[in-house]
Order: C-alpha cells, then structure tokens, then sequence
C-alpha cells in the first residue's frame, strides 16, 4: 500500500471525509461565515425568481412589455431598457474595481486599496439611486403599486418591488460597509498592531476586504439573474 493510501473500506471513507477538516483549518471564521450567509441568500433569491416565474407563466391577464415599461425617453425618444443597461454596466464595473481593491489589499497597498474601495461604493451608490429613480418613475408615472398595475398583470407590482427592492437593500448595505472598511484600511486597522474593532479580522492581513468581496460579487451575480429574468424576459 501506497504512503498516502487511505484505509480500505469505512475506515477509509470516515478517514476522506475527516480530510476536509484540515484543507479549511486556516480559513478565517468571518470568510466561512460569508459562504454560509451568501448560501442562505441563494436560497431566498432563488425562491423569489422562481415565484416570479410560476407568477408569470401562470398568470391569465397580459404581462407588462419591459422594453416599455422600462423605457427611457431620450431627446423624445423611447429607448428601451437604457436605465437597466447603464445599471447593469455600473454593477459589472464595481466587481471589477471591488477584484482590483482585494488585489491591492493582499499586496498591503493601503492607498489603492482605500480608493478603490471608495470606487466601489460609489458605484454601488448610484446603482442604488438609479433604482431609486426607477421606482419614482413607475409608482408616480406609471400609478405601479404592489397591490395593482394599470398596464397589465396585477401581479406585476408586487414581484418587481419584492426582488428588486430586497436586491437594492443588499446593495445599500453593501455600499455602507465597503466604507467602513475603506476608512479601517486607510487608517491601518487592519495591518499588524492595528486597532482591534468592528469588521477588522486578523491582524496583518486583509482577509476582510475580500470578505467584504465575495459579498459583493454575489449581489452582482444575482443582478444579472434579475436582469435576464425580469428585464429580458
């Protein structure tokens, strides 16, 4: 038998399982804790789109053309889904700038790390107020509420502001925390004898700022899904 071989039968399978324990020893509580919440939210996102789906596959009354609903009116012109096209870039952005930040944070570069955080969050801020422009326009100029619809399926209210809202709230807390830890990395918390405190982690490295990271690329993950499922479909 090899060196390495494991044990044959039961003993070897408890022995294979057992091994995952030591290939996660040294990953941090807050990084193992950040896969297990974003696991939990793919189950709610999930619910959500599939509740949209059997909503509109089931539903007897026409569903609301998105390309107009969310149309844009640009020198006269109705453009379709400009403002979700803009939104959509700005998201895709920020995953880009939050790779860079976490990029920079292992390298112990504290001012590129601190300014593309602060990059990030101010894409995701106005991700944020964009949606915020959208639903103005849709409950002020188009009389949209959750419980009605007067340009289609009644249904249609209520859906869009459950996902796109519990979305929008993922992205609000996400902007407020990526500039506490852009402020925790400017002032060097989270460097070796950093002042210990609120999302800091271990000393020495920057584990959370990619915390914060695997955060962020979920919400922009579950955009696109919103994106194609609601906007496109």
């Amino acid at each position: 038998m090899a060196e390495n071989a494991l044990p044959e039968g039961l003993k070897g399978l408890t022995s294979d399982w057992g091994s995952d324990q030591t290939a996660f020893k040294d990953v941090s509580w807050g990084k193992a804790m950040m896969w297990i919440f974003l696991l939990s939210d793919t189950f709610i996102f999930s619910c959500f789109l599939v509740s949209y789906m059997a909503v509109r596959m089931t539903t007897t009354v026409d569903w609301p053309n998105a390309s107009e609903v969310f149309a844009l009116q640009v020198a006269g012109v109705d453009v379709p889904l400009l403002l979700i096209a803009i939104m959509t870039f700005i998201l895709i952005t920020s995953s880009g700038t939050m790779a860079m930040a976490v990029k920079f944070g292992y390298e112990k570069n504290r001012k590129a790390t601190f300014w593309l955080l602060i990059v990030t969050a101010l894409l995701g801020a106005s991700f944020v107020g964009m949606q915020v422009f959208e639903w103005t326009k849709l409950i002020v100029d188009e009389g949209v509420r959750p419980w009605s619809n007067p340009v289609g399926a009644p249904q249609f209210g209520a859906v869009f502001f459950m996902i796109t809202g519990f979305h929008g709230t993922h992205v609000t807390f996400g902007v407020i925390f990526l500039v506490i830890i852009a402020f925790k990395v400017r002032r060097g918390d989270l460097e070796e004898g950093g002042r210990p405190g609120f999302m800091t982690g271990r000393k020495g490295r920057y584990e959370m700022v990619e915390t914060m990271g695997l955060y962020w690329h979920f919400v922009d993950l579950v955009w696109v899904f919103i994106f194609a499922f609601f906007y496109l479909w």
